[in-house]
């Protein structure tokens, strides 16, 4: 592994280790913090959205820098995409799953905003805040959940850089390729049918002999007369 992709796998990495870790330790111990040692539904709202605001700017760090190393990452390997059996599926399925986190995580942010606003005034935002507290209870195991699949498909991705996956894969590509090659009406078809007949000929001989045999094929005939 060459340094570059040393430095962008760790932003990689850990990127994805922060975002995951950060949303999980947020909804269990973060907020089961603030449901226990608030009073009211308001003061909830503020232990916990004091520290969500100071976890912001670190998990938007991460995930940018995941980001940029995931997009390095698949740069780097574009060739295995293309060649190797089974890479460009995983790297779609990890590219929906990342596209659906990034979506949970804004949408999880824009709720607890809410939840913040119905905090420091009540009277104006209190039924909103109550609707965002109810959608932000399904929302912080989401987080988390598309982060953990990401964690799973990139583990997989590792098992498909050995040399082992590797040869594998690519084989399966390249056989994949020769069967497309050889369906009806490719040229690869057309020959072995040619030459299936012309050995159909050489087995069941020919009365003029082998010359006559070989002159049978018009385009032979032409190199031999």
């Amino acid at each position: 592994m060459s340094e570059t992709n040393a430095v962008v796998r760790s932003m990689h990495d850990l990127g994805l280790a922060a975002w995951f870790g950060g949303s999980l330790m947020g909804a269990v111990g973060l907020n089961g913090a603030a449901v226990s040692q608030g009073r009211t539904a308001e003061e909830t709202a503020r232990i916990a959205g004091a520290g969500w605001m100071r976890w912001a700017p670190v998990v938007a760090s991460a995930v940018g820098a995941h980001l940029v190393g995931g997009a390095a990452l698949l740069a780097a390997n574009a060739d295995r995409v293309r060649r190797q059996e089974g890479v460009a599926s995983v790297s779609l399925v990890k590219t929906a799953l990342t596209g659906a986190a990034l979506a949970a995580s804004a949408y999880t942010r824009s709720l607890g905003m809410d939840v913040a606003r119905g905090a420091l005034d009540p009277k104006h935002y209190g039924a909103g805040a109550a609707d965002a507290r109810r959608r932000l209870r399904v929302m912080q195991w989401v987080v988390p959940a598309l982060t953990g699949g990401i964690v799973v498909v990139s583990a997989l991705q590792g098992e498909q850089q050995r040399a082992e996956a590797q040869a594998h894969g690519m084989m399966r590509r390249r056989a994949k390729a020769r069967t497309r090659r050889g369906k009806p009406g490719t040229a690869g078809t057309e020959g072995s049918a040619r030459g299936e007949r012309f050995g159909a000929r050489h087995r069941h001989g020919d009365r003029n002999g082998a010359a006559a045999e070989w002159h049978a094929d018009p385009i032979v005939a032409r190199h031999y007369h």
